[in-house]
């Protein structure tokens, strides 16, 4: 709300609204980001994004380390829950080649989009754009500097790729990061269950998300755009990876078939992985729910991922944070649909979005997402399900309300399911 931010000032609630979208690296945006901004303005979400993508916690650790300081076994334990690892042993190297690996990955976008965005397009601050959107894409923020974001980019297949793989990157998760590189040091002799179970869940939503997207829309939204097949393919690819949780678009949501908004919503929800930039319920999640159902089908009482028996405590959570997840989601749906009388797709769609920490929208008709039509009040809602979003339903109901050890076991009682 400094003057210095903004062209023409800001409201206390589209302030707040802004603040959350960048810490919770969602993107929804009822400010042009381009226009209403200034320089400063734009610094200050840059900021808050990198933070909220890795998490005060890391931010902190690494500030800590800069000065030399060292850290204790309150701070470890912090750490380890805030990244949800297994142990907080080796907690201080992991965050050292957490903190290597986020500047390498940013650097290197930001070196490519420069060199493109300078030579290709001749833009006026190409070097300040390059670090905006590489830092936004790692951290899967959504935020652009380009108004419409990145449609005008749609046949770029080097803004794409580069985009593409931040992305990925920053939302397979850290701990996939660290072991994949124990892996292939010779460190560790073989992956984790996380790992494989996070690598095997991206790979198949991002492909089968794409087929269905091309699927979905190849006789409306592609037949009538001027797309080449390779620019098509990358489009439907595209349109994929930003759906778990990034919030970039090459397309106008729109003008997107039902269908296909409803398909985007699926991979929304999914979203990333856990220990990411990324929001969403978390593939893993996703996947030991699936597995779970897959194993009640077959009769088998135990969950089974790669030949290991999932703890049952584990898929009791998952299915704790899958239906926390669709009620709050359905609640705050119903809220503002309520309220603003607005459309049910578009809204829910919005939702979604928001509790996903994505920033992929329908759009008010102009560069803006589809809350900026909303009142204070449904805004504040929106600012709520972000918050609720990047923090997570369970642990959110958790710290709301008060738990209890169980002293007393009950006799069991039969209840008809099906």
């Amino acid at each position: 709300m400094i003057p210095a931010a903004t062209h023409s000032g800001i409201s206390p609630v589209d302030a707040l609204f802004t603040s959350t979208s960048a810490v919770c690296v969602t993107g929804l945006i009822v400010k042009n980001t381009p226009v209403d901004f200034t320089q400063f303005g734009k610094t200050v979400i840059l900021v808050l994004i990198q933070i909220g993508g890795l998490g005060y916690m890391s931010m902190a650790t690494f500030i800590a380390l800069l000065a030399g300081k060292k850290i204790g076994i309150s701070e470890r334990i912090l750490l380890k829950e805030s990244l949800n690892i297994a142990s907080y042993q080796g907690i201080v190297r992991f965050i050292k080649g957490m903190l290597f690996f986020v500047l390498t990955a940013e650097s290197a976008g930001a070196i490519f989009l420069y060199l493109r965005f300078h030579y290709g397009y001749h833009l006026e601050v190409p070097f300040y754009q390059a670090i905006f959107h590489s830092v936004s894409a790692f951290n899967n923020a959504g935020f652009s500097l380009f108004e419409g974001r990145l449609i005008s980019f749609s046949s770029d297949s080097t803004v794409n790729l580069v985009i593409m793989s931040l992305i990925f990157l920053g939302g397979i998760g850290f701990t996939v990061v660290y072991d994949l590189c124990g892996r292939f040091t010779g460190k560790e002799r073989s992956l984790m269950l996380h790992t494989r179970l996070v690598l095997m869940t991206s790979g198949l939503l991002i492909i089968v998300g794409a087929v269905l997207f091309y699927l979905g829309e190849r006789h409306y939204l592609l037949s009538r755009s001027p797309l080449t097949g390779g620019e098509t393919a990358l489009v439907t690819l595209f349109s994929s990876v930003t759906a778990r949780t990034a919030g970039f678009n090459t397309v106008d949501y729109s003008l997107l078939q039902h269908s296909t908004l409803f398909l985007t919503m699926v991979l929304m929800f999914i979203g990333a992985s856990p220990g990411s930039t990324g929001g969403g319920i978390k593939t893993s999640t996703f996947s030991v729910v699936v597995l779970h159902v897959w194993s009640v089908i077959r009769g088998k009482s135990d969950t089974v991922a790669f030949n290991r028996t999932i703890p049952v405590d584990l898929v009791s959570k998952a299915l704790a944070v899958m239906s926390l997840s669709v009620m709050f989601v359905s609640a705050m749906t119903f809220a503002v649909v309520h309220i603003e009388h607005s459309q049910f797709l578009k809204t829910l769609f919005e939702v979604v979005s928001a509790f996903a920490t994505v920033g992929l929208s329908t759009g008010d008709g102009g560069v803006l997402s589809y809350c900026a039509t909303f009142s204070d009040l449904s805004k504040s809602i929106i600012i709520l399900t972000m918050f609720a979003g990047r923090l997570g339903p369970l642990t959110l109901f958790m710290s709301l309300i008060e738990q209890e050890q169980q002293r007393v076991r009950y006799a069991e009682g039969r209840v008809m399911i099906g």
